[in-house]
């Protein structure tokens, strides 16, 4: 059986950017729901993507999430890279300008801004957007819940589905980077009860490998350890326990951060989707996307979540502008100069990355990421 209801806007996915844009709607006034899938489709018991770097601080302000968002989340205090050298350096936050930022744990820091969307009057629906159709003026979206189907009608909607891209998939061109995956287990936290057991290095690292590389850094809720790779290129002993364990205590420092606790009863990786994409347009008639669904990034460059953030802020209030009774073709065209700006940073940061790293040039990983430096003036392909 399908239920309508109506919304002036509907917000599918409710990570930083859906969060952030429903919370910009409902304080603009509008009758919004956030889409928010169920626990139970959220794989594994942690989420990756824990950076936030210290510029998130004045969006945070702006948005009166300052400092409850981010004040029981752990410091960054730098990072050591292995990266073009076989030597570990050290890279601290005195680089950064705004100074250090963050180690989330993903689940209480997407959770905090859901409840201050929440707040703010955005009507939490639990389920998972499946599908949208125009209907005239309207906007039908499609949610799932268990075994039956939830019709919500908008005047406009904001795609915040990730890299799903629910709405975005059917109006925009897909333009991917590569196909790099990212295979990441959450070590819990161990509480030291012998020499050599103590986890107290909050520094991030970052280790090249011929197939790849590895990083490794400490939440509030454990040590996460990831490797980067392209699919074909992850061997099967990758996908087990045991096989990832032993691959990181291969490498020359990552398997140094692990403690005696991590290497009993390894967790089973989890696998992600990890390659640089981009969709445009990124709006159109009664929809906008946000977050991944508009923009990703391989996590090298440390700046996923501060993009949801701004995207969603800034999709949030191109659509209350809209609801509001501004032409949509100048609000849009000012979100795609924004977006495009990030994007053309972005590439130009990982071809400098990438291009840092030649120690392996024969190799297929590290062919591959100077193919797509030849290929960076052009931007992504499909």
């Amino acid at each position: 059986m399908t239920r309508h209801e109506v919304y002036d806007a509907v917000v599918a996915g409710a990570g930083p950017a859906g969060a952030v844009a429903a919370l910009v709607l409902a304080r603009a006034g509008r009758r919004v729901a956030l889409v928010d899938e169920p626990p139970g489709l959220v794989t594994g018991a942690h989420k990756v993507g824990e950076s936030l770097p210290s510029a998130a601080a004045s969006l945070l302000r702006d948005l009166n999430l300052w400092p409850g968002g981010v004040e029981t989340h752990l410091r960054s205090t730098g990072m050591y890279v292995s990266w073009g050298s076989p030597t570990l350096n050290e890279r601290g936050p005195v680089q950064d300008p705004y100074g250090p930022g963050w180690q989330l744990d993903r689940l209480r820091f997407d959770a905090f801004l859901r409840e201050a969307a929440h707040a703010a009057g955005a009507e939490p629906l639990r389920g998972r957007a499946v599908d949208a159709a125009d209907d005239g003026p309207c906007l039908r979206l499609l949610v799932r819940q268990g075994h039956g189907t939830r019709e919500l009608r908008c005047a406009w909607a904001v795609d915040a589905t990730g890299r799903r891209a629910v709405l975005a998939r059917r109006r925009a061109v897909r333009r991917r980077q590569d196909r790099l995956v990212a295979a990441h287990v959450l070590m819990p936290r161990h509480q030291p009860s012998g020499v050599g057991e103590s986890d107290q290095e909050a520094r991030t690292v970052v280790e090249a490998v011929p197939g790849g590389w590895w990083y490794t850094t400490l939440t509030p809720v454990g040590r996460i350890v990831a490797h980067l790779t392209d699919p074909d290129l992850a061997g099967p002993g990758l996908r087990t326990p045991d096989g990832f364990l032993q691959g990181a205590l291969r490498t020359r420092y990552i398997g140094d951060r692990l403690t005696a606790g991590d290497l009993t009863d390894p967790p089973a990786p989890c696998w992600s989707a990890a390659h640089g994409l981009r969709r445009t347009p990124y709006g159109g008639r009664g929809w906008i996307a946000a977050g991944d669904a508009a923009l990703a990034f391989d996590p090298l460059s440390s700046q996923g979540i501060l993009t949801a953030l701004h995207s969603g802020a800034r999709a949030g209030l191109a659509t209350a502008l809209c609801l509001a009774g501004a032409p949509p073709r100048p609000v849009l065209a000012s979100y795609t100069d924004f977006l495009d700006g990030v994007a053309a940073a972005y590439v130009r940061h990982h071809t400098e990355a990438y291009a840092a790293e030649t120690r392996w040039p024969e190799l297929p990983f590290w062919q591959r990421r100077a193919a797509v430096r030849r290929r960076a003036r052009q931007g992504p392909r499909d």
